[in-house]
């Protein structure tokens, strides 16, 4: 069941996506060689405590940790630990917030140093076709329409968006209905109501779409190993178009 928020919920939801923006913005200056993922973690988790909200994935179906690091073929649901950014490698960094019961959740694709062109273009790609997805939300539209620009812009640049992971809604729960995947028809799904929140986060990879899971029963990878990258936002639908709640 698709719940819809009211202006007041949504106003939450902005607190909290605020809180994610602002941990992502001061984590970007912190990715760099030599700096270990599980600082990164400490570091996310201890800013959004500072400013009043709770981590939302810590303790989430008993994840370990504030932030999901994913590196390189690491697509999502990465485990911070003891490993080293190395130069030349792409991490993304999955975060959720909640504030007063309701939840932010965004996520950003970062350079270690200086990384090749292939990933460079892969992290703008990943962007592109999220920001163009995001500018087909609007209160009437098939919610495939969104879905359907995403796998539009991903494979005209040659990658491949990641089909078995999707985005979904977001409230008072940290996934709610819809699914909403990054590729499909046009003129599939629900049509968007206003007052429906979503997080939208096409997963791209440079080679096939497929995945794996790793052994630790979170880690999600490339089935061939190449590089993905992830960007993602928590949305408002509105009657002109989209509200991004997870901005600064």
């Amino acid at each position: 069941m698709i719940i819809i928020k009211t202006d007041a919920q949504i106003e939450l939801i902005r607190k909290a996506g605020h809180i994610v923006a602002e941990t992502l913005k001061m984590l970007e200056s912190e990715v760099k060689p030599g700096v270990k993922t599980s600082e990164l973690d400490s570091m996310a988790e201890d800013f959004i405590r500072s400013k009043g909200a709770k981590p939302a994935f810590k303790g989430y179906h008993n994840f370990p940790a504030t932030a999901c690091i994913s590196i390189d073929e690491e697509v999502v649901h990465g485990i911070p630990g003891n490993r080293e950014l190395k130069e030349g490698q792409i991490v993304s960094i999955d975060l959720g917030a909640i504030v007063d019961g309701y939840y932010g959740d965004s996520a950003a694709t970062f350079p270690v140093g200086e990384v090749s062109a292939e990933k460079m273009r892969l992290m703008e790609v990943t962007k592109k076709a999220l920001m163009e997805g995001l500018v087909k939300v609007k209160a009437g539209v098939k919610l495939g329409l969104v879905s359907n620009t995403i796998q539009k812009v991903v494979e005209e640049a040659g990658f491949s968006v990641v089909r078995d992971m999707v985005g979904h809604g977001v409230g008072k729960q940290l996934h709610e209905d819809p699914q909403v995947p990054h590729f499909g028809p046009a003129d599939s799904g629900p049509v968007l109501q206003k007052g429906m929140v979503l997080a939208i986060e096409p997963m791209v990879n440079v080679g096939d779409y497929r995945i794996n899971q790793k052994a630790d029963g979170w880690t999600i990878v490339t089935a061939d190993g190449k590089a993905s990258a992830h960007f993602e936002h928590t949305v408002a639908v509105t009657e002109n178009g989209v509200d991004i709640l997870t901005t600064l």
